[in-house]
């Protein structure tokens, strides 16, 4: 099979040209089917809009990557604290234990509906928004157990590509064509709602935070952070990340993943200007498990977003900008044939800049 070809510098959105182009560049031969899914599901979005929304929506509800790497799976009979003790509940109750070593690769796809919502204002909290013309779209998502996963997602005719080979995390949108990721491999937080074996991964050795209840149900609270080594990594002469973290509510009674809850600060300041500080927080509910294989996966959520800009050059106070996505998932197959490492290899431009022979699979990005 040939290399991943990069993107085109705008979104494709005549589907017998594009589905000729992978043809010809050997990328999954044997999904026809798939491509004739997305043919399906994208017929209705055949504008380009040029509105700044899609812009915002799909750079920060895309393709988010996990605040942390994914760590290698524990034995089994090995639980040293109650994070431990929580993941081997869930790995019981979804039964994805019994797929350990057996899963190579995992393929799933699925529909979004997303939007900006208007802020309500001082008092008022975000379900007192209001929410502007709403956009759908779908996905199409493939992950190779451990960390080599590709999406492409496609919302009002715009289109975003991202992937992983393990080595280097890359994106590719029509305004900013393709870049790599920086810091640490980490896996795409997207992901997370189809696969209960990357979720098991990392946080097997998150911190325990106690108990609490979300959407009236009791949960143990799980927390991640990104470490001050990957936050400088990730940072540059004009921006710095300043935290990252994200919980996990697993439910007590049934020991599912219910919430996800993820927040990154990062500062940014140009050479003679005031420093402004961007807050990010995504909170996601995960809800409607169904049996696929034998094991439970969620198949529907609901994801709300609170951008916050803040900074003593901002004279009118803090600026909030609000999203929000429902998200369904279509299909789950596991060890899906004709997948193999070569769909993971990232375009040329990223080739260019990180050639393989500089990389070792521990060191971080740069």
């Amino acid at each position: 099979m040939s290399r991943l070809a990069p993107l085109s510098e705008e979104p494709n959105i005549n589907g017998e040209e594009d589905a000729a182009n992978w043809s010809s560049k050997g990328i999954l031969r044997s999904t026809q089917p798939w491509r004739n899914w997305i043919k399906t599901h994208l017929s209705p979005l055949v504008l380009f809009h040029k509105r700044s929304d899609f812009k915002v929506l799909l750079s920060v509800l895309g393709c988010p990557l996990f605040p942390v790497s994914a760590l290698p799976k524990l034995p089994l009979n090995e639980v040293s604290s109650t994070a431990q003790y929580i993941i081997q509940h869930f790995t019981a109750a979804t039964g994805c234990r019994k797929l350990e070593g057996k899963v190579k690769n995992i393929f799933s796809t699925g529909k979004v509906t997303m939007a900006m919502v208007d802020d309500p204002g001082p008092g008022g909290g975000s379900a007192a928004g209001t929410t502007t013309v709403s956009e759908k779209g779908c996905f199409v998502m493939w992950q190779m157990v451990p960390n080599k996963w590709l999406i492409e997602l496609v919302l009002g005719g715009h289109k975003v590509a991202a992937g992983s080979d393990g080595i280097v995390a890359w994106r590719h949108t029509p305004w900013l064509g393709v870049h790599a990721a920086k810091g640490r491999i980490r896996p795409l937080r997207r992901a997370l709602q189809a696969n209960p074996m990357a979720i098991s991964a990392v946080f097997s050795l998150a911190q325990y935070m106690g108990e609490k209840q979300i959407s009236g149900v009791d949960c143990f609270v799980l927390k991640l952070s990104a470490d001050q080594t990957d936050l400088a990594e990730r940072s540059d002469s004009t921006a710095e990340m300043i935290k990252h973290v994200i919980f996990g509510y697993f439910s007590q009674r049934n020991g599912l993943l219910v919430h996800l809850e993820d927040s990154y600060l990062t500062r940014i300041q140009s050479p003679g200007a005031y420093p402004t500080y961007w807050e990010t927080t995504m909170s996601t509910k995960i809800e409607d498990y169904r049996t696929v294989e034998g094991v439970m996966i969620a198949h529907s959520g609901q994801t709300n977003v609170i951008i916050t800009r803040f900074g003593d050059n901002l004279k009118t106070g803090s600026a909030i900008t609000r999203l929000e996505e429902t998200w369904t998932i279509d299909d789950v197959a596991f060890n899906v044939p004709g997948l193999s490492m070569d769909c993971f290899i990232p375009p040329k431009e990223v080739q260019k800049n990180y050639p393989k022979k500089n990389f070792d699979w521990r060191s971080p990005l740069h």
